[in-house]
Order: structure tokens, then C-alpha cells, then sequence
């Protein structure tokens, strides 16, 4: 494979992208940043690009490119592989998601199909790979946070700003490994040219595992507040989480949310330590929004 000298990165305002397009410029390579809503091209660093082009509809804009770095939802990815081959793509590295494995058995009916949409991309990816000769990679990161722009770790900071307390379920002592958004983006670079990676699947954790209440009071202390803590039986909270999905900021919730408190769920990341130098920090929440 050739030198790679210009990307494009869809879901670029993403908060990986965020982290990714200053790391991509600071390498010296063209970026061509994808985005929903117009951004100007005269920004601080000129490398890169921005194009208005939705991808939720197909959308994909005539370019040239050494490599597609796909940020947004995985499960897009397969309706605009077929414009990537015109492109000149012959490197892809997409962000799929551990809910591939967390979900799969969801009692959800919307959980259970999202995680079968994750297994199907990577399927169509590694498909199109081998026809079309493109090496791909794909992450499958776990609890992303960082930038304020997470669905998990923000909005248990938000909670506990907003109302000084955080429910829990029993003992709420399912671990995690929050992993953070800047990590993956130094992963992209460590992979970009690195054959080893290549037609490889790798889950990425972050550095430190703790419990659901551990990483819940770590929040508690960044916010400069003391722990507090509201145990509610689990029927309850999985109702509480089902009416706050019909608030639209909230539809992503669901009872199954509630009931993982309690559940593990981690997941290795050795192959990435031993295939391209993966070194994620330990779980640090972030004290403000790096959004917009």
C-alpha cells in the first residue's frame, strides 16, 4: 500500500473528530472533513477541509482520498461503500461499537436489531475489502467519553449537577473501562499504516476498570461534590427510564440501560497493546464541554 497522504472523516464533528483532525493535520496529511452542517474551509489550520455532505442519505462528495476514516455511525458505512471505491480509498478504518456484544441478547427489540446492524457492517466491510482490495480496521471502543458530547458520562455529570445526587441499582457494581475519546483518535494514527492491523477487528477499553459506582463517584469528585447516592429497586428505575425516553434528549434510554448497572461489561484490549502500542489513560472525567 501506498504512502498515505490525504484522509477523509466522515462524523468528523464527532467527539473523536474533535481529537482526530488536529492529530491528522499535525501529521502533515490533507484532511477532508464530512459534516451535516456547513463549516468554512478557511479555519485555523488549512489542511483541513470541511464538505457538507450527509451520509445518513448516501451522500458522499466526488473526492480524492488515500484513506477513509469512517466516525460516524457504523451502520452507515455500508451504503456509501460503493462510493468510496472512485475515491481512490484503499485504506478504512470505521468505529463500530462492544454493543455488538453487550446488546446482541437484549431483551430490546431496538437493542437487539442495533447490535445485529453493528455485526452485518463489519460483515459488508470485510467483504468489500477483499473484493476491492482496500485494508480495513475496525474499533469496537466502550463507554467513549471526554468531550462532553457522550451519552453516558455527560449525562451522569449533568445529572448530578443538576440535582446533587445519582440513583443506583443495589450495589451498582458492574465494571467498566471508560475509554477516551482522544485515545482513540492517537489509535487511528497508530493503525494508519500499520499492515499489521489490517483485516483486524479490535475492541478498545480504556485503561483502568472500576465499578458502575466507582466511575459514578470519580464523576462526583471531578464535579467537586460529595457522593451521594439514591438505591431504587430495579422495576422502578427501568420505568423511570422508560418515561424519560419520551423526552426527545433522553430516547436513547431504555429499562435494559438500567438493568447493565449491575452487569461486567469489559473487554480486552491486549491485541491492540500487542499489534500497534494501544496505551489508553485512566478514566479522567472531563470538567467542561469541548462540544461546538
Amino acid at each position: 500500500m501506498k504512502a498515505i497522504k490525504s484522509v477523509i472523516v466522515t462524523g468528523a464533528t464527532s467527539q473523536i473528530g474533535v481529537f482526530l483532525l488536529p492529530r491528522l493535520a499535525e501529521r502533515g496529511l490533507d484532511v477532508h472533513a464530512l459534516s451535516r452542517s456547513l463549516r468554512s474551509s478557511s479555519g485555523p489550520d488549512p489542511s483541513v477541509t470541511w464538505h457538507r455532505a450527509d451520509i445518513t442519505n448516501g451522500a458522499f462528495p466526488d473526492l480524492q482520498a488515500d484513506c477513509l476514516i469512517h466516525l460516524a455511525p457504523l451502520t452507515l458505512l455500508p451504503s456509501i461503500l460503493a462510493k468510496v471505491g472512485p475515491c481512490g480509498i484503499e485504506r478504512v478504518i470505521a468505529f463500530g461499537s462492544t454493543s455488538r456484544f453487550s446488546k446482541q441478547n437484549s431483551s430490546d427489540p431496538e437493542e437487539k436489531a442495533f447490535a445485529l446492524g453493528l455485526v452485518e457492517a463489519e460483515q459488508e466491510l470485510a467483504e468489500y475489502g477483499e473484493r476491492e482490495g482496500v485494508a480495513w480496521t475496525v474499533f469496537r471502543p466502550t463507554l467513549i467519553y471526554g468531550c462532553g458530547m457522550d451519552k453516558n458520562i455527560t449525562i451522569i455529570g449533568n445529572f448530578i449537577r443538576r440535582f446533587g445526587f445519582f440513583p443506583l441499582i443495589g450495589d451498582a457494581g458492574g465494571l467498566r473501562q471508560p475509554v477516551h475519546a482522544d485515545d482513540l483518535a492517537a489509535a487511528c494514527l497508530q493503525v494508519l499504516e500499520n499492515e499489521v492491523s489490517f483485516k483486524k477487528a479490535y475492541n478498545l477499553s480504556g485503561g483502568e476498570t472500576l465499578s458502575y459506582r466507582q466511575m459514578v463517584e470519580r464523576i462526583f469528585a471531578a464535579e467537586g461534590k460529595r457522593a451521594r447516592f439514591l438505591r431504587i429497586p430495579l422495576p422502578l428505575f427501568q420505568l423511570a427510564m422508560e418515561l424519560a425516553s419520551l423526552w426527545p434528549p433522553y430516547r436513547h434510554l431504555s429499562g435494559e440501560m438500567a438493568k447493565r448497572m449491575t452487569e461486567d461489561l469489559c473487554f480486552a484490549h491486549d491485541d491492540a497493546v500487542r499489534d500497534f502500542g494501544f496505551a489508553p489513560r485512566e478514566f479522567e472525567p472531563p470538567t467542561r464541554s469541548c462540544a461546538g
